[in-house]
C-alpha cells in the first residue's frame, strides 16, 4: 500500500536525523588519529590483513553514503514539489523509502553481516533500510580495527621510549662502576633489556593489532579490549632487578673503605684472640696435668691474600669484582673469629674448671666455718688434701675434682648430723612421756 503524505513526511524527517548522524560518524571516522597512522604505517601481520579489508570498507561506506544521500535528496525534491502529493507521486516515494530503489554500484559488495569477502557485483538494489544496515556493520568492522589500534599505539611506544631511556640511565651508572656486557651479569642483562625493548617498539609500530586482547563476552560490556602490555611488564621487572643490582655495586663503591677497615679489623681481633689462646695453651700445660689441651692452630693466611686482592680491585675501582668479593670476605673474617674464640675457650677449659674448683672449696669452707665445723679433724684434713692439690702445679684435675667432692661430702654430712640427733632426742622425750 502506499504511504500516505504523514507516513512520507514522518519518514523523511527520521531518514534526515539519520542522514546527519552518518555523516557525523564518517567525518568522524575520517579525522581519527588512529586511521591517519593506519594509512601511513608501513604494516605487517594481523594488523595489515584487517587494515587492508577495512580500508576497503572505507571506500565502500562513502559509495553507500552517496547513494543513500541521492536517494534521500529525490525523495525531498519529489515530496516537495507540492503541499498535497498526488497518488502517484506517494506509489513513487513508498517505492524509494520502503522498496529496493536505491542502486549501487562499484566492484565487490559483501553483505553486512560478512567480512569484506562477498562476490563480486557490478550494482545491486537495495532498500534505505538494507543500505543502513550494510553500513552499519562495515562501520562497525572499521572502528573496531581503528580504535584496537590507535589503542596500542597510545598505549605502549611512549612507554617503551621512556624505559629505554631508563634502561639508558641504568647502563651509564653500571659502566660507572665497571659493570659491563661479558664482565658482569648486569650488564649482559641491560643489553638483552634494550635488544628486546627494541624488538617489541618496532613489532608494536609494525602490528598493533597483535598486541590487542579483544574483550570476551557479549552485550555493550564486551566491547573494546585491553592492550598486551606483558612483554613491557617483563621487561620492566629485569630493568628494576638489574637496576637494584648496580645500585648495590655502587653502594659497595661507596662502603668499600669502611668494610675493609671492618674486615682488618675482625682479623686482627681474631689474631690477637689467637695468640692469646696460644699463650693459655702454654699456661695451660705448665699449671695443669693430666688434661688433653688442643692444639691452637695459626692465622687463616687465605682470607689475607684475599683482602689483597679486594684491596686491588678498590685501587683500580673493579667495583663489580670487589663487590662478591666483600661478601666472601666478611664472611670468611666472621667466621675466623668465631673459630679464635672458640679455641680459646677450648684451651682454657682446664683452667675455668680448676677455678671452679677452686670457688667451691672455698664456699663449703665458709659454710663450715659458720656452722662450727671448720676445725672439725676429717673435715680439715680433708680441706688441706683438697686445697694442696688445687694449689699445686702442675694440678691433677681429676684427683682435685674427687677431693673436693670428699670435702663437701663430708661437710654435708656433718651438717645432717645434729638433725638426726635432734630427732632421735624428740623420740626419746616422747616415749618417756608416754
Amino acid at each position: 500500500m502506499a504511504m500516505s503524505r504523514e507516513e512520507v513526511d514522518r519518514a523523511l524527517a527520521r531518514l534526515g536525523s539519520e542522514h546527519e548522524a552518518i555523516e557525523s560518524s564518517l567525518l568522524t571516522l575520517q579525522d581519527h588519529a588512529g586511521r591517519r597512522l593506519l594509512e601511513g604505517a608501513q604494516l605487517t601481520g594481523l594488523t595489515k590483513e584487517r587494515w587492508t579489508a577495512a580500508e576497503q570498507a572505507v571506500s565502500l561506506l562513502w559509495a553507500h553514503f552517496e547513494a543513500y544521500t541521492v536517494a534521500l535528496d529525490t525523495a525531498r525534491e519529489l515530496r516537495g514539489r507540492r503541499n498535497r502529493s498526488s497518488a502517484g507521486e506517494l506509489a513513487e516515494l513508498t517505492e524509494l523509502l520502503r522498496g529496493s530503489g536505491v542502486t549501487v554500484a562499484g566492484g565487490r559488495v559483501p553483505d553486512a553481516a560478512r567480512s569484506l569477502t562477498g562476490p563480486a557485483r557490478l550494482t545491486e538494489q537495495l532498500s534505505l533500510e538494507e543500505l543502513v544496515d550494510r553500513m552499519n556493520g562495515w562501520y562497525a568492522q572499521v572502528i573496531e580495527v581503528v580504535t584496537a589500534a590507535d589503542s596500542v599505539w597510545t598505549a605502549l611506544p611512549a612507554r617503551i621510549d621512556l624505559l629505554s631511556a631508563e634502561v639508558g640511565r641504568v647502563r651509564s651508572l653500571a659502566l660507572s662502576v665497571g659493570v659491563r656486557p661479558g664482565e658482569h651479569p648486569a650488564g649482559d642483562e641491560l643489553e638483552r633489556i634494550t635488544d628486546d625493548l627494541g624488538t617489541l617498539r618496532a613489532q608494536v609500530i609494525a602490528d598493533p593489532l597483535e598486541f590487542w586482547t579483544p574483550a570476551t563476552g557479549s552485550g555493550p560490556a564486551a566491547r573494546g579490549g585491553l592492550a598486551d602490555t606483558s612483554r613491557y611488564d617483563r621487561a620492566a621487572r629485569a630493568l628494576e632487578e638489574t637496576r637494584r643490582e648496580v645500585e648495590a655495586v655502587m653502594r659497595v663503591r661507596d662502603e668499600a673503605d669502611e668494610r675493609l677497615y671492618r674486615l682488618r679489623d675482625v682479623l686482627s681481633r681474631a689474631d690477637a684472640t689467637l695468640s692469646e689462646a696460644r699463650n693459655a695453651r702454654g699456661e695451660v700445660l705448665a699449671k695443669i696435668a693430666a688434661s688433653e689441651v688442643p692444639a691452637v692452630s695459626g692465622p687463616a693466611s687465605r682470607l689475607r691474600e684475599q683482602i689483597s686482592a679486594a684491596v686491588d680491585y678498590r685501587r683500580t675501582g673493579q667495583w663489580h669484582r670487589l663487590s662478591p668479593l666483600l661478601d666472601v670476605l666478611e664472611q670468611g673474617a666472621d667466621e675466623e673469629l668465631v673459630r679464635a674464640r672458640e679455641s680459646l675457650t677450648a684451651v682454657t677449659e682446664p683452667l675455668a674448671v680448676r677455678a671452679e674448683l677452686r670457688g667451691r672449696l672455698d664456699g663449703y669452707k665458709a659454710k663450715a666455718a659458720r656452722l662450727g665445723y671448720a676445725e672439725d679433724p676429717e673435715i680439715l684434713e680433708r680441706y688441706d688434701h683438697a686445697r694442696r692439690l688445687l694449689w699445686s702445679a702442675p694440678c691433677d684435675l681429676r684427683a682435685a675434682e674427687q677431693a673436693v667432692r670428699r670435702y663437701q661430702h663430708a661437710v654435708t654430712d656433718a651438717l645432717a648430723q645434729p638433725q638426726e640427733q635432734g630427732a632421735a632426742q624428740r623420740d626419746t622425750n616422747q616415749w618417756g612421756r608416754t
